[in-house]
């Protein structure tokens, strides 16, 4: 880096893609297919929660934002993608860069505390089902929901401020298909002490906090699901969260393999492009999968809309 001199940056080169141009025509098309079954079935969750009085509760309004998150997370970078691959234009502009940063990093975020309420939510259910309807009132359901959402865009305008207010290299050459922290801070010439202190304190604090709320209403709930006697009781009761801990073990898998587990020699960038792929692409697709062949209520909303 030492050898580039700093320079005003208009624009920015996505190279995630550009090492495989006798395929970009099939990957187009794959992309384009999983985006659209993204689109449809997290639309038909949507559809089904909004118009089936049967899933007017807690945990399907949950769903209902879950579902509303795994739409406009790809949209943040798929578009653009298939745009480059159609048209070998591999440019976004400096303000395209930072809003889709903002974005993808704030629905990832607001994603990250929501499976957390989803957590605590299947935890009050199961462990105090006697008293779930007074403790997950609808109050108190939106200000669940509207803190995670908060939450998530505020982290991110953080993050969007300290990343694209330092100064920049005369390279412009993103290595990956989308902008994201990591491949934008490695354009820096300045320090990156401050920013990558921010990264690990705020991800962190609010990202362990999360994944222990997570893990700790888990433990509990396999708790109170093992002391139940009957087989169709546990089967019942597992039943309810099977759905949401699949969901939140995939999510967070392979979130800590693109932000956690550092790339290295060993680690090809092709192997951490597909990594981001699976995140950012293969995980939204697989929720209203996941959820309409574990969930009985769902599959049968579903199928009626």
């Amino acid at each position: 880096m030492d050898v580039y001199n700093q320079t005003t940056i208009t624009e920015f080169i996505l190279r995630g893609l550009s090492d495989l141009p006798e395929v970009r025509y099939p990957l187009f098309v794959v992309f384009a297919a999983i985006y659209q079954v993204t689109l449809v079935g997290n639309g038909a969750i949507l559809l089904a929660v909004g118009t089936k009085q049967k899933l007017h509760t807690a945990m399907y309004y949950f769903l209902a934002n879950l579902s509303l998150l795994d739409i406009f997370c790809p949209s943040a970078t798929v578009p653009n993608m298939l745009k480059n691959l159609l048209t070998k234009n591999q440019s976004i502009s400096f303000v395209g860069c930072a809003l889709q940063l903002f974005f993808l990093v704030a629905l990832a975020g607001t994603e990250v505390f929501l499976l957390a309420v989803m957590a605590y939510d299947q935890y009050v259910a199961i462990c105090f089902p006697l008293s779930y309807i007074f403790i997950m009132t609808k109050g108190r359901c939106v200000k669940l929901t509207a803190g995670t959402w908060a939450s998530g865009f505020l982290n991110s305008l953080l993050h969007m401020v300290f990343t694209f207010c330092l100064s920049f290299c005369k390279s412009d050459q993103v290595n990956q298909y989308y902008c994201d922290i990591p491949p934008v801070v490695a354009l820096f010439c300045s320090s990156t002490y401050v920013t990558e202190m921010l990264v690990l304190v705020l991800g962190g604090i609010l990202g362990i906090s999360a994944f222990l709320i997570t893990g700790i209403s888990y433990i509990y709930i396999i708790s109170t699901i093992l002391k139940i006697r009957s087989a169709e009781g546990k089967c019942k009761a597992f039943s309810i969260c099977a759905s949401h801990l699949l969901v939140a073990c995939l999510f967070y898998g392979t979130m800590i393999f693109t932000y956690i587990c550092p790339s290295s020699s060993h680690h090809s960038p092709a192997r951490n492009r597909l990594i981001s792929m699976l995140y950012g692409v293969i995980t939204p697709m697989l929720t209203p999968l996941i959820y309409s062949l574990r969930n009985t209520e769902v599959k049968g909303a579903l199928r009626k809309v």
